[in-house]
């Protein structure tokens, strides 16, 4: 139409005054502008940025809704937490878990740290006021969850399918949601970060994330103390690079170790898994990529419970995902293995908030 209408104005430029020339070259650029403007809120529509404000504190967050959802559809929702110095803009560009959003219909939701409460953007998970129920960090996200589902006239969550997942800083508040929040999350995922409550003290910065935290038996007991009443198994995924200069390799382990022991007491006696004798054991390796290897654990029931991807020569970075500074595109797509993952562990024991 636009273009239609500069030709028509190429045509009768020698036949018009110049005033109403000037005047028909004005109201078409007001059309483009508006055209723009218009194809904008079309974008943000599926982009948004929200303010999370509740009694243990405020943080930013970012919604991304696939383009032809209907409210009314319950579909799953997948909470990503960045790392260290990211937005969630870049994890959102880096991951492409928007676009697999698209693909297998789910919202995903983006919380932000901002340099007031972390210089470096990390949430603040070796913060002991950050590792339980009811305070600090986890409350805001799970405040931003609970506000999300709130939200029916923008969104229809199935509340049986809400995901966690992060990477580094964000991996490790991943675990200690999934402690301290079993009822609102079905499954959580763990990307380069760290067993529950592997650091206890703000003053001991990144030491455990080189060298390894406590026993994971013991973490493992005090992640199930954190769930207190709420206490059942929780399903997890978790990557790690064995060239993680970040975050030790250990970490990973420890982390699959901790929630092997946290799981086994909440299953009452129907998960028993032993580390060293996995369900299952599958080796892959990514065109002119990293070879990897995957471990998976399963119930007496023959039910998965656990998965462990294990990248060889890859480190601090997403596995897969876009060219950014944070990805490393020669490992298998996490993304994808996350959400497949979930897809197969919804809650399977009622919430009780």
């Amino acid at each position: 139409m636009l273009r239609r209408t500069f030709q028509t104005l190429r045509r009768e430029q020698f036949t018009v005054q110049p005033i109403t020339f000037l005047l028909i070259v004005i109201l078409a650029g007001a059309m483009l502008l508006a055209q723009f403007q218009h194809e904008a809120r079309a974008s943000n529509l599926q982009w948004q940025q929200f303010t999370y404000n509740g009694p243990a504190g405020s943080r930013p967050y970012f919604v991304y809704t696939p383009e032809n959802y209907q409210v009314g559809t319950a579909i799953p929702l997948i909470v990503m937490l960045h790392g260290c110095t990211q937005t969630a803009l870049d994890f959102a560009i880096g991951t492409r878990m928007n676009q697999l959003a698209e693909q297998y219909h789910f919202i995903v939701a983006y919380p932000q740290q901002t340099s007031l409460y972390n210089p470096a953007l990390c949430w603040n998970w070796f913060d002991p006021v950050n590792q339980m129920r009811g305070s600090g960090e986890p409350a805001i996200l799970a405040g931003i969850v609970q506000e999300i589902e709130s939200q029916t006239n923008r969104w229809t969550i199935d509340q049986q399918r809400i995901y966690v997942t992060g990477i580094s800083a964000g991996g490790a508040m991943a675990v200690i949601l999934g402690a301290t929040y079993p009822d609102i999350f079905a499954a959580i995922g763990v990307h380069s970060g760290a067993e529950y409550g592997a650091i206890t003290s703000p003053l001991s910065g990144g030491g455990a994330f080189l060298q390894g935290g406590p026993d994971p038996i013991q973490q493992g007991k005090a992640a199930f103390a954190a769930m207190g009443r709420f206490a059942r198994v929780v399903p997890t995924i978790v990557f790690h690079g064995t060239s993680d200069v970040v975050a030790a390799p250990i970490n990973g382990q420890q982390a699959v170790q901790q929630w092997m022991e946290t799981d086994s007491l909440a299953s009452h006696g129907s998960y028993q898994a032993d580390f060293t004798s996995p369900s299952s054991t599958s080796k892959g390796r990514v065109p002119d990529g990293h070879s990897y290897t995957t471990y998976t654990w399963d119930d007496t029931n023959g039910n998965e419970v656990q998965e462990y991807w294990i990248i060889d020569g890859m480190g601090h970075a997403w596995s897969g995902g876009s060219p950014n500074n944070f990805t490393d595109l020669k490992g298998p797509d996490a993304s994808l293995a996350m959400y497949t993952f979930f897809k197969n562990h919804p809650m399977t024991v009622g919430k009780s908030l």
